[in-house]
C-alpha cells in the first residue's frame, strides 16, 4: 500500500475493480474458447480486488457520506452536483437571512428615531446607560 490518504487507495482500487469488470465484460460478450484461461485470470483478479477493497475498509469507517448523496446517484446525476447544492443553498439562505439582519437593523434605528421624538428624556438615559453618547 502505498502513502496515498485512504480515501485515495479506496477511490485507485475502486478504479482498478471497474476496469477489470469492464475487460471481463468484453471477454464474456465475444468469448472463444482459447480465451478462457485470460478470463479465469481476470475473474480471480476480480477476486482480489474486492478482497483488497474488503482490507480498506478499516481505513474508511469515519467517512460519513450524506444519504441525499446516494439518490443523487440512483438519480444518475453526478455526486459532486450535491456539493455544488448544498452551496447554493447555503448562500441563499444566507442571503435571505442577510435581508432580515438588514431589515431589523433599519427598523430599530428607525424606532430609535421615533422613540428619541417621543420619549427625549427616556432616551437619554437609556443611551447613557448602554452607553451610546
Amino acid at each position: 500500500m502505498d502513502c496515498k490518504n485512504p480515501l485515495e487507495n479506496l477511490e485507485t482500487n475502486l478504479e482498478m475493480f471497474i476496469e477489470n469488470v469492464r475487460q471481463i465484460r468484453i471477454i464474456v460478450s465475444d468469448f472463444q474458447a482459447q480465451g478462457q484461461n485470460v478470463l479465469n485470470q481476470k475473474i480471480q483478479g476480480l477476486v482480489t480486488g474486492l478482497q483488497e477493497i474488503d482490507k480498506l475498509k478499516g481505513q474508511v469507517q469515519n467517512v460519513h457520506v450524506p444519504f441525499e448523496v446516494f439518490d443523487y446517484i440512483d438519480q444518475g446525476k453526478n455526486p459532486q452536483l450535491y456539493t455544488k447544492d448544498c452551496i447554493d443553498k447555503a448562500r441563499s439562505k444566507n442571503e435571505e437571512v442577510k435581508g432580515k439582519i438588514d431589515a431589523y437593523r433599519k427598523f430599530k434605528a428607525n424606532m430609535l428615531v421615533e422613540l428619541t421624538k417621543t420619549f427625549p428624556n427616556e432616551m437619554n438615559k437609556y443611551r447613557a446607560i448602554r452607553g451610546d453618547e
